[in-house]
């Protein structure tokens, strides 16, 4: 049986890997996207192991509105990197404060 404090841990080290990720490398948008989705998939961990252990659905419902909305999220931000490395040739992070129009 996995008790409550084990996810809670797992979901912690995963939300500290995400903001590690965001803070050490600046540099290449597609990474931040990912330590991003990273840091949902950590909240979204903890909506669940929370709703099973008090017998509540409610969290699992709010996780699924979560998961739609950064479906979406993903997709906004893989498109608008496309269109910036296109314009741009790259997706250096500091290649990109020009903001022209």
């Amino acid at each position: 049986m996995i008790a409550l404090s084990d996810v809670l841990i797992l979901a912690a080290i995963l939300f500290c890997l995400s903001v590690a990720g965001i803070f050490i490398n600046r540099k290449n948008v597609i990474i931040l996207l990912m330590a991003v989705e990273l840091m949902l998939l950590a909240v979204n961990m903890n909506f669940i192991a929370f709703s099973y252990f008090l017998g509540d659905i409610a969290g699992q419902v709010f996780v699924f509105f979560i998961m739609t909305v950064a479906a979406a999220e993903a997709a906004i931000g893989l498109a608008i990197l496309v269109v910036l490395f296109r314009n741009k040739r790259t997706i250096n992070v500091d290649d990109l404060d020009s903001m022209k129009g």
